[in-house]
């Protein structure tokens, strides 16, 4: 098995080299191919009007001076273009990839481009305590339960248009408290703030920040999973259409359109 590794925090993250572990628990035929500085939160852009530059830094690592969506596409349409990957593995990241958090993130990106392209991808998240930080980050949790993780992914098979989204708790690995299968969660709208501040001549700049509030994460979401410290397996689909909705707005120009008659 062919295993493609790309991640949104940079070629030299931590994370990285967990994700690669992972990998080599599975199989010897790994190529990692990322981005060459921090990608976090742009989600499945590409690049289009800057060229990519590939830069080999030893044996079957590369760096990609672009998103983890042009990683993949590297990887796929032109590294690889003669004996493709046969999944891809997107991370690890740090810190969680729950939520609303899918929609920002390279992590999930490059997983979901890899869909497209008709390659089964896993997006491999490790959360951490906010208040700690990620010098605590417990990624021997995710060193751990990964491989087995993959594996039961791997043998239960992963259908077209669908990525795996998997999110470990923030907790060693012997508090684990097992595995579910997860609903993408929704957080409070009111998390996101914008942050004031003055650079050092008094002129004002903006940070977008989010400040901590009581919550309580809905029943089967990915949020309630990671909060009792089990691994969340949450599968995300490519298609976005809310079907009911389609069928009730159908029905609605069809009236219309009776009318106008």
């Amino acid at each position: 098995m062919r295993i493609l590794i790309t991640n949104d925090d940079g070629v030299h993250a931590a994370g990285l080299k967990v994700a690669e572990s992972i990998a080599r628990a599975i199989s010897d035929d790994v190529f990692v191919i990322a981005p060459e500085l921090e990608q976090s939160g742009v989600a499945h852009s590409l690049s289009l009007n800057d060229p990519l530059r590939l830069r080999e830094i030893s044996p079957r690592h590369f760096a990609v001076k672009g998103t983890p969506t042009d990683c993949i596409i590297m990887g796929v349409r032109k590294l690889l273009l003669d004996h493709p990957p046969d999944l891809v593995i997107s991370g690890v990241n740090s810190g969680q990839n729950i939520a609303e958090d899918v929609t920002y993130s390279g992590t999930i990106a490059g997983a979901m481009e890899a869909t497209i392209l008709g390659i089964p991808a896993i997006a491999l998240s490790q959360c951490y305590d906010f208040f700690s930080g990620r010098n605590a980050i417990h990624w021997d949790c995710a060193q751990t339960h990964g491989p087995g993780i993959v594996r039961k992914l791997l043998a239960a098979g992963i259908p077209p248009n669908v990525l795996m989204n998997v999110n470990f708790p923030s907790c060693p690995p012997q508090e684990v408290q097992g595995v579910a299968v997860t609903m993408q969660g929704r957080r409070s709208n009111d998390l996101m703030r914008i942050e004031d501040r003055k650079d050092g001549r008094g002129n004002p700049y903006h940070w977008i920040s989010f400040q901590r509030a009581d919550f309580t994460p809905g029943a089967g979401t990915d949020l309630q999973a990671v909060e009792e410290h089990r691994i969340s397996v949450t599968p995300l689909q490519l298609d976005l259409t809310d079907h009911p909705t389609v069928t009730r707005l159908a029905a609605a120009f069809e009236e219309s359109e009776k009318e106008r008659i």
